[in-house]
């Protein structure tokens, strides 16, 4: 949608619950966000973008960010309901949304950008990582993606190769109590709590469907990516299955946090095809324990290739400045 519009998503939570002080992992600091913030806000100006939407919340990291840069584009906070939970992210891209922002920049973490696929997933996303485990967003200079962006929210990137722009896998999980989504993982927990918040305990461990099993990772994913790795442009995922006899594997469940897990089986699952969790136990989604199984109940995860649109950083950059697009483009507009 060529109408100048981008939005920024800034989950102010991403980084620092309680599973980053149990491993060996810094928090992200509202001061890092607000810097983020800024340098996607100048990248997306320095194309030309018109209007840059923010959300309010509690620590103002995005108002806070822009409120003194001199930006040409205009920007818009919108209000909503705050709960200080991922029903924040819900309201406010259902905001973005309404105020015709089809573009999106987010900070956060595998969970944060669940919440916001969840709440819509026909976007153009620039995911930059700001969270715990961090499979689906990427670690990116701010300003380049602000860039990618801008132009993407211009309607520049309408003759690019539509392999710089494809769209995610998404897990869809559906519960006797009903339905939800997952980007990367869908994990079965024995013993295990809804709400809990701590690292995950290698021996609750049952089965899970990786929509990326990648050993560059941490989390869920290195699990099966030890093994059989997946990654976001196979058109595939992986069902694994843990313990019993199988292959000993020493993966890191959260940054710097390694435990022994015990594989018995990995299969590659195709699109369309289900698998079902058999309670008792506990469904975690990205990490986000949210759903319980009682004795008896069962749940089918399915997987497709119909979540947004990831816009490629620096494959677009290359792109653009292949197309002649960059020369004298920025700080004139286009």
């Amino acid at each position: 949608m060529a109408n100048g519009k981008l939005a920024l998503c800034v989950n102010p939570m991403s980084g620092r619950d309680v599973r980053r002080l149990a491993a060996r992992a810094t928090n992200i600091t509202h001061e890092a966000k607000r810097d983020i913030v800024a340098r996607v806000a100048a990248g997306a100006d320095a194309v030309g973008v018109k209007d840059i939407y923010i959300s309010r919340e509690p620590f103002r990291i995005a108002e806070g960010a822009l409120e003194l840069m001199k930006l040409q584009a205009k920007v818009h906070i919108v209000d909503i309901p705050l709960t200080n939970t991922a029903k924040d992210t819900v309201q406010a891209m259902g905001r973005f949304k309404s105020a015709g922002c089809h573009t999106v920049v987010s900070l956060g973490g595998d969970g944060t950008n669940r919440a916001l696929v969840g709440a819509d997933s026909d976007i153009d996303l620039v995911p930059i990582s700001t969270g715990t485990n961090n499979v689906f967003p990427a670690l990116i200079e701010p300003t380049l993606g602000g860039m990618v962006a801008g132009l993407n929210a211009l309607g520049k990137t309408a003759d690019m190769p539509e392999s710089l722009r494809p769209r995610a896998k998404i897990l869809y999980l559906q519960t006797p109590t009903g339905t939800d989504v997952g980007l990367v993982d869908a994990v079965l927990l024995r013993r295990d709590q809804v709400g809990n918040m701590l690292p995950f305990d290698a021996d609750r461990l049952d089965s899970m469907l990786l929509t990326r099993a990648e050993p560059n990772s941490v989390g869920m994913s290195p699990i099966g990516g030890f093994i059989d790795p997946v990654y976001a442009e196979n058109d595939w995922g992986l069902w694994v299955e843990i313990g019993g006899d199988g292959k000993r594997i020493r993966a890191p469940l959260s940054p710097g946090h390694f435990r022994e897990v015990i594989v018995r089986r990995v299969r590659r699952t195709a699109f369309d095809e289900t698998r079902t969790f058999h309670g008792p136990g506990v469904i975690a989604l990205d990490g986000d324990r949210d759903h319980g199984l009682q004795e008896g109940d069962t749940a089918s995860v399915t997987l497709r290739r119909d979540g947004p649109r990831i816009l490629d950083v620096e494959g677009i950059m290359r792109w653009a400045v292949g197309a002649g697009m960059m020369s004298g483009a920025v700080n004139a507009g286009l």
